[in-house]
């Protein structure tokens, strides 16, 4: 009887993790979809609402709680004065979860990159150097960790876009790596379906504002 036990634990649990993991997938997956529609506050926070559900299924996955720092980044360049914060100290939050279940990667540096260029936006004289720079920052050790992630790319050249001339910025400074953002898009594969895959259309839209004369 032990035996049999034994052996049916063994044939039946790997049977339940990939159905588990298949599971986990098919969700992710039809949350992104969802995402890749929204176009309000109010579309991005029920796409947050139902990663979050998943993050407190899947407490080992860092997926879920990086796609609820991203909705709510989104939802930061939304909004206006308060609610950014509001916002990014919950995009904060979430990124600092998945740090936890997968530390130095390159596209959580890219997301915090993504959320300290957010807040800029709340008084950019005031916060332009310090929120810049930390972004400056995480962008550099995302293209460090992979160079073959265009999104710290295209979030560098952004920042430059609209960093005033007179401060180093303007769209000459940005061209080259924007350029160079959507050339690592064009060779970009993504590891999976739920990896994160964003940006593309937005540095191909900067790039010809870029090379506008």
């Amino acid at each position: 009887m032990y035996r049999l036990s034994a052996f049916m634990l063994i044939v039946f649990l790997p049977m339940l993790g990939t159905a588990q993991n298949k599971k986990y997938v098919s969700s992710m997956e039809k949350n992104l979809k969802m995402m890749d529609t929204c176009q309000s506050i109010a579309s991005y926070q029920q796409v947050a609402n139902a990663f979050e559900r998943i993050c407190s299924a899947e407490k080992k996955e860092w997926l879920p709680p990086y796609y609820v720092a991203l909705c709510n980044t989104f939802m930061a360049t939304m909004s206006a004065g308060d609610k950014i914060d509001e916002y990014c100290d919950i995009a904060d939050r979430y990124a600092a979860r998945g740090d936890s279940l997968n530390p130095n990667n390159s596209e959580l540096c890219a997301l915090h990159a993504l959320i300290c260029s957010s807040r800029i936006s709340v008084n950019p004289m005031l916060r332009g150097a310090k929120f810049g720079g930390k972004s400056g920052e995480y962008s550099a050790k995302a293209m460090q960790l992979d160079s073959t992630n265009p999104r710290p790319y295209l979030l560098q050249g952004q920042g430059k876009f609209y960093t005033p001339p007179q401060f180093g910025g303007g769209k000459d400074k940005a061209q080259p790596t924007i350029a160079k953002a959507v050339k690592k898009y064009e060779a970009f594969k993504p590891a999976s379906t739920i990896a994160p895959n964003w940006g593309r259309e937005r540095a191909k839209m900067l790039l010809e504002e870029c090379n506008k004369k």
